[in-house]
């Protein structure tokens, strides 16, 4: 997956209406019904866990 970069600030998330507003850098503006709110959460948290992993992964090679 290409990407220009990575953000280092989270994004801001509010409940409206019964839907979730997830407002991020450079505009990005996202609605989610609640199950896909819960859903990419969850994503959201295993991708964060596997890329920590990398990042300590790395650290301990470069340490080599």
């Amino acid at each position: 997956m290409e990407h220009d970069r990575a953000y280092d600030e989270p994004s801001e998330v509010s409940a409206e209406e019964g839907e979730v507003l997830v407002d991020g850098p450079d505009g990005v503006a996202v609605t989610f019904t609640p199950d896909a709110a819960t859903e990419t959460s969850q994503r959201l948290l295993i991708g964060a866990a596997k890329a920590q992993g990398q990042k300590l992964d790395e650290e301990q090679r470069r340490k080599k």
